[in-house]
């Protein structure tokens, strides 16, 4: 099943900052979080959850079929 990812503006705004090293790991990140749906947190509601790679992390919320980013980060 395909799905769907939404970066909030301010998952955009952090992802331009970062250098192509911590652009693709926090990608990496969220290519993990989107593939394990069971660690979503409930669709539709106002909670978040947050997956961490090697050296970022990801915060997001989910909706039916997919995630919204809401910040990512990078300690690089």
């Amino acid at each position: 099943m395909p799905y769907e990812v939404d970066l909030a503006i301010r998952a955009e705004d952090a992802l331009e900052d970062l250098p192509p090293q911590g652009r693709q790991e926090v990608m990496e990140t969220i290519a993990a979080a989107l593939v394990w749906p069971r660690a979503w947190p409930e669709p539709g509601g106002w909670h978040a959850a947050v997956v961490f790679g090697p050296r970022s992390w990801v915060s997001f919320t989910a909706f039916l079929g997919g995630i919204e980013v809401i910040d990512v980060g990078w300690a690089g």
